[in-house]
């Protein structure tokens, strides 16, 4: 099988229309153990992510990163950088919410993200625009839309890393037999 690696607009989408009902799928009605559960702290001492952190980051996400950016390519190409995402912003922004609220207001953000993404009418020209990332440089529209699907794809590998750690004693011996629980991550959280 060949390896993708031309980027496609309706093959992105596919994968970023299923992103919040896989969330949904996997962790509505989860006890807490599951949804508050995380890898322990870092080498740094710092917390690392659960899946109630994941789930507010990809809200945030949606919010502040991935639309606004590509607005921002489409009305200004490199001349103003693209803000600074917040990473961590979830921490305030899920306080005192339900992991079944923020599952919801993912999927919703998500809907409206992508019913403007799709209202653009992108044709190929547009894919090639640039912009200005504030660490990254000049990046193209069409990078920006391919991040967004494997930034997806990142925080559902992360999220099942996390999730299988919470049984990493409780599966014995089978654990030489299960590469998620040797996985240290690929990316900062």
């Amino acid at each position: 099988m060949p390896t993708v690696t031309k980027f496609s607009l309706p093959d992105t989408t596919a994968v970023l229309t299923r992103t919040p009902a896989t969330l949904d799928a996997l962790l509505r009605g989860l006890p807490d153990t599951w949804i508050h559960g995380n890898e322990g702290p870092t080498n740094d001492g710092e917390a690392t992510w659960s899946p109630f952190n994941i789930v507010g980051h990809l809200i945030v996400g949606e919010r502040t990163d991935w639309m606004p950016r590509v607005r921002m390519i489409l009305q200004h190409g490199e001349a103003r950088a693209f803000d600074p995402f917040d990473r961590f912003a979830q921490e305030e922004e899920s306080r005192g919410k339900s992991l079944e609220q923020l599952l919801d207001e993912f999927a919703h953000l998500r809907n409206k993200n992508l019913t403007a993404l799709q209202a653009l009418n992108l044709q190929p020209e547009d894919l090639t625009r640039r912009g200005k990332h504030p660490a990254l440089g000049a990046v193209t529209l069409s990078q920006l839309l391919a991040t967004w699907a494997v930034h997806d794809l990142t925080h559902l590998h992360q999220l099942s890393r996390v999730m299988a750690h919470q049984y990493r004693e409780a599966v014995g011996p089978w654990s030489a037999y299960l590469g998620v629980l040797k996985c240290a991550g690929h990316s900062a959280p």
